[in-house]
């Protein structure tokens, strides 16, 4: 059974944060155009990452002796929510920040967390996650790339698919198999952070349908690791992977990715004044289901930040933001295809639509695919 989420206020000294950011991303993101912007989290742009970093907004959440702020969840949830609803380009940083650096600082060693957390909050350790892998998808439980155990470290063979920005990263944290066999499902598997510089490894772009490069393949062909690339604890790796994925399937990144259209849109509207009724009841519709999603991530932020691991609540969240995300571009490219007696919309919005509509099908893959989260939605009713 899922207890109902509480409905939360964010307080105030994180929302004061608000200001700061806005009045930092007035002056660094000057005149983008709403279809580069519309890629938000997709864009990479490492020297804005490192302005991030310069103000103490990156590694908000971990602790000041590695560089980071020590400020809550919370806080992260505003700068997340500014970046994203300005289309700020995110993508560099974005999995370091959100994943990798509060795995690290969990269970990683003293020597790796002096190693990565400090080169994460100035903005010059980027990482990818590798989860996925062929013919297991987002059934973790499945993957097969093996790490052996040798006399110097571990021996890692495999290949993951998916992987969102590996050609551009320093560091994978991947999880894989050290023991059993995947008849066991959740046993035996480990989490490694791996250098993608070295030996062994083949990263190779995956061209998407807007003409992109974001996701990868990452092959390792016997890649030799050191003893301290294992993280945390070996054979761990389903129960440390879980509570990260709370991290990934509950953030505004999941209920904003299409925000530059609804945002552009909306504009559009006002400056028409009159707005024809179908418009005017897809925006109130539309809004409200904002509304309450980000009441719903905001709830889970709050659990995240008493040390809560709300897994089945993250992946509804995830669920519902990606239904939302995908009506967003459906349902505003055919009220402009239908507003025969209305001037022409913007060319910058058009692109923006175009781009999003394109994209917008991938949005209930990443993060866990729509079968897998229902399927945890339903265990954690109970039903499975």
């Amino acid at each position: 059974m899922i207890e109902p989420l509480a409905l939360v206020g964010i307080p105030a000294e994180d929302q004061a944060l608000r200001d700061e950011v806005r009045a930092f991303l007035q002056t660094s993101l000057p005149a983008v155009p709403a279809d580069v912007r519309a890629r938000s989290w997709m864009g990479f742009d490492a020297d804005f990452s490192r302005a991030l970093g310069r103000h103490g907004w990156l590694g908000l959440t971990l602790p000041r002796e590695y560089g980071g702020s020590e400020r809550g969840a919370f806080a992260r949830f505003v700068l997340s929510e500014e970046l994203l609803n300005a289309g700020a380009p995110v993508g560099a940083h974005w999995i370091a920040d959100r994943q990798s650096g509060p795995l690290i600082a969990t269970y990683g060693t003293a020597a790796q967390k002096a190693l990565y957390l400090p080169k994460i909050c100035r903005g010059e350790a980027f990482f990818c996650i590798g989860m996925s892998e062929p013919n297991a998808g987002s059934d973790l439980a499945s993957v097969r790339t093996r790490a052996e155990k040798t006399a110097h470290g571990w021996r890692l063979s495999g290949q993951k698919i998916w992987t969102t920005q590996a050609h551009r990263s320093h560091y994978m944290i991947a999880l894989v198999r050290t023991s059993a066999s995947t008849a066991e499902r959740h046993a035996g598997l480990s989490q490694f952070i791996i250098d993608l510089k070295l030996p062994g490894i083949t990263v190779r772009p995956i061209t998407d349908l807007a003409g992109d490069q974001h996701f990868c393949e990452v092959f390792f062909d016997n890649v030799e690791l050191a003893d301290d690339a294992l993280i945390g604890t070996e054979g761990s790796g389903w129960q440390q992977v879980t509570a990260e994925l709370a991290f990934e399937r509950s953030g505004p990144e999941r209920i904003y990715s299409s925000i530059v259209v609804l945002n552009e849109w909306i504009d559009l509207l006002r400056r028409r004044g009159q707005v024809r009724e179908p418009a005017r009841i897809a925006a109130g519709r539309l809004l409200a289901q904002l509304a309450t999603l980000r009441a719903m991530s905001v709830a889970i932020t709050a659990k995240l930040a008493a040390g809560q691991s709300p897994v089945t609540e993250a992946a509804l969240t995830k669920d519902l933001g990606t239904e939302f995300e995908q009506a967003i571009p459906i349902v505003i490219g055919d009220l402009l295809d239908n507003d025969a007696d209305g001037a022409a919309p913007p060319a910058e919005l058009l692109r923006a639509l175009a781009y999003v509509t394109h994209v917008a099908p991938s949005y209930s893959l990443r993060g866990g695919t729509r079968e897998i989260l229902r399927g945890m939605i339903a265990r954690g009713l109970g039903l499975r």
